[in-house]
C-alpha cells in the first residue's frame, strides 16, 4: 500500500520565518517514521482522504529546536487521526 501525505498549509504562529522550513522538514519526517512504524490509523485507512487535521494545542519551550518542534507536531498530528 502507497501512502501519500500532502501538506498544503502548514501555520506556525511564533515560528521565526527562518525556521519554517526546518520545522517542516522535521514534520514530514517524524509523520513518515510514525506511519511506517506504527501504521495507518484505521480512520485514515477507511476514509482514504482528509480535507484537514486539527492536531489541537501544542506547548512548546521557548528556544526549542526546529527539529523537535517538528516532532511535537507531527506526533499530535498522528494522536489525532488514532483518536478519529
Amino acid at each position: 500500500m502507497n501512502v501519500i501525505v500532502q501538506i498544503d498549509e502548514l501555520i506556525l504562529h511564533g515560528i521565526a520565518p527562518k525556521a519554517a522550513g526546518s520545522v517542516g522538514d522535521a514534520l514530514r519526517g517524524e509523520l513518515a517514521r510514525l506511519l511506517t512504524e506504527r501504521g495507518i490509523p484505521r480512520t485514515l485507512a477507511r476514509s482514504g482522504a482528509m480535507s484537514a487535521i486539527d492536531g489541537g494545542t501544542v506547548h512548546l519551550r521557548e528556544g526549542a529546536a526546529a527539529a523537535r518542534i517538528g516532532h511535537q507536531l507531527a506526533s499530535a498530528v498522528y494522536g489525532s487521526l488514532e483518536a478519529e
